[in-house]
């Protein structure tokens, strides 16, 4: 066997292999992005499976198509109604956070490792992203959830501080290449960047939204491969004319979630699977890349720097920027400590030898060091330090329904889930007397893990799960009789 059979062998192993390290992730409590990396590694030249891989451009390709549909997947699937309430904190972290972060870890760096101020903050501007998604792997394995506030918080910041540290890399990139260039030059660009990329993710996605419910399609199978057309339309589009296509897909990704279109939950759904896809693939061609033997020989310069942004870079960060908008110390330690540097540092560190730069070789390693870092240190510790801050809190799992709204008379209905929260004055009131709102639908009451089909005579209790089929204006109506206060 020869050829592309035996390539499809290798890659269907290698990706199942993927597959079953995020199980095994999940009972040894440590973000999955390390087992990718771990295998990639293995498969790679001085591993035991070989494969000479050192095809920088084709690694940063895969890594900005997955970045994509990985950012998309996470904005799709944000509750609008938790992330506005931290939207302030969370553009501040977005921002002026990954700054402040890179210059200190770039400053430090460029003393460590003897670089040019530029270019050690160049090498800070790649690390300064965050990953939550490996942190909230994590805390679902060991069955920990976090307080209301830090979860939409970290949701949101994890989302949206890409962006930033792209244009922070390819502007420290610009300085090192371009001996004309200055600081000033840069700030235009940032302007262009996100204002392009932000009002491009906003019209593409209610258009796209104005389309599927206007454009009704023969087969249901053909609009998970518009969503895929979709999401490197919106990229492609914004990068093209200038602006930043990361913060494009995950803005589009936020309006379509927030949107109502048919066969939503299926998409949603799809999507999420194919961002599994994407980082599997992104970790395994990433450690593929990798030379472990030139990792070793920056351990030391790398830990130390690994340890400025884990205890300093990143706590100073969030202090300065949570605690005067009255965030909890407890808090603000909390989002500092779960600054999981993932994916977006390993790609970004790809983009120096693109560019010419002498010292691209040594920046990569350090950075593949400084993740790999970051995820045993702080990875392997969120449980322990979420409880000892006492930000820690049961986990809510979200059920899955396997139910859609597409097909309702009302196009602009979809399915929503309310909780029935300990002083809602619903508690202990059937649902005839709550007189809802006559267009809503209750479909289903979910109990202690149990579902109740409902019907008019049917009580609430505390901690129930309501789902509702309504309208967005018909579900603000429900939400105050369901979830609101009682009366003093």
């Amino acid at each position: 066997m020869s050829g592309a059979p035996t390539f499809m062998v290798a890659v269907a192993l290698l990706i199942l292999l993927g597959v079953v390290a995020s199980k095994i992730s999940s009972h040894l409590g440590v973000p999955a992005l390390l087992l990718f990396l771990f295998l990639g590694m293995l498969a790679g030249s001085e591993g035991i499976g070989g494969v000479d891989f050192t095809d920088l451009g084709l690694a940063q390709n895969v890594g900005v198509i997955a970045l994509s549909f990985i950012l998309f997947a996470g904005g799709f699937d944000t509750q609008w109604q938790e992330v506005r309430s931290v939207l302030g904190r969370g553009i501040l972290l977005a921002i002026l956070g990954v700054l402040i972060t890179a210059l200190i870890a770039g400053a430090v760096a460029a003393w460590v490792l003897d670089l040019s101020m530029t270019a050690g903050l160049l090498l800070g501007a790649i690390i300064s992203s965050t990953d939550a998604a490996a942190v909230f792997s994590v805390l679902r394995s060991r069955g920990i959830g976090l307080k209301k506030r830090l979860r939409p918080l970290l949701e949101l910041e994890s989302g949206s501080n890409d962006p930033m540290a792209v244009f922070l890399t390819l502007g420290f990139l610009k300085l090192l290449t371009e001996p004309d260039a200055g600081p000033a030059d840069l700030i235009p660009i940032f302007f262009l960047q996100m204002a392009v990329g932000g009002l491009l993710g906003f019209a593409l996605a209610r258009g796209a939204i104005f389309a599927i419910n206007r454009v009704r399609l023969e087969y249901e199978g053909l609009y998970p491969v518009a969503m895929i057309a979709l999401v490197l339309l919106i990229y492609g589009s914004a990068s093209a004319l200038g602006g930043s296509g990361f913060l494009a897909v995950y803005v589009a990704g936020l309006v379509m979630g927030h949107g109502r279109f048919l066969h939503k939950k299926s998409l949603v759904r799809f999507a999420d699977g194919l961002a599994w896809l994407m980082q599997i693939a992104m970790f395994l061609v990433l450690g593929l890349l990798v030379f472990p033997s030139d990792v070793v020989t920056v351990a030391g310069s790398a830990l130390l720097v690994s340890l400025v942004l884990i205890f300093v870079a990143r706590p100073l960060a969030t202090a300065l920027l949570l605690l005067p908008t009255g965030f909890g110390v407890r808090e603000t330690a909390m989002v500092s400590w779960v600054g999981l540097r993932g994916a977006v540092p390993i790609v970004l560190a790809t983009f120096p030898f693109a560019a010419g730069i002498p010292q691209a070789n040594l920046i990569f390693n350090v950075v593949f060091f400084i993740v790999i870092t970051s995820v045993l240190v702080q990875g392997t510790t969120i449980s322990t330090v979420a409880r000892w801050l006492r930000v820690d809190a049961p986990l809510v799992r979200r059920p899955s329904y396997i139910l859609d709204a597409g097909g309702t008379e009302n196009e602009t209905a979809d399915l929503h889930e309310l909780v029935v929260d300990e002083e809602s004055a619903a508690v202990g009131r059937a649902l005839v007397d709550l007189r809802l709102p006559e267009k809503l639908i209750v479909v289903l009451v979910r109990r202690e893990g149990k579902f109740i089909v409902p019907n008019g005579s049917t009580v609430l209790l505390a901690g129930d799960h309501v789902l509702l089929l309504a309208d967005e204006a018909t579900l603000a109506g429900a939400r105050a009789l369901i979830t609101g206060s009682r009366q003093s």
